[in-house]
């Protein structure tokens, strides 16, 4: 796997947990459905959650959220709605996203936009 995958992958798990810390409950990670991926599906205040990670290894050349174009949101919006009907979810969803950050000190730090599009 490519480098930029692994870290990829390994900001999902930090995600993952950060979110769990914070009372999320995940219910699934990387879920397809076609062409699309969502890299967490967690439950929170009666809410299902459908987040988009993106790993900053810095901030010199954008924050995560602008890395979010409107394909990518578009993809995420279709899987989430196959995801809804296959579990027959009938209350209240919202997408985010969350941003993880690794500074200078090898220090990872995250920034969770909330409601960021739909």
């Amino acid at each position: 796997m490519a480098e930029h995958n692994d870290k990829g992958k390994r900001a999902e798990e930090l995600a993952a947990e950060w979110l769990k810390d914070q009372g999320y409950v995940l219910r699934a990670k990387n879920y397809r459905y076609r062409h699309a991926e969502i890299d967490l599906i967690l439950e929170h205040g009666g809410l299902l959650i459908f987040v988009e990670v993106k790993f900053r290894s810095g901030t010199g050349y954008g924050y995560s959220e602008e890395f979010v174009d409107f394909t990518k949101k578009r993809l995420v919006i279709k899987a989430a709605e196959n995801y809804i009907y296959e579990i027959d979810w009938k209350k209240d969803i919202r997408f985010d996203i969350l941003g993880v950050y690794k500074d200078r000190y090898e220090n990872f730090n995250y920034r969770h936009f909330k409601d960021a599009f739909y």
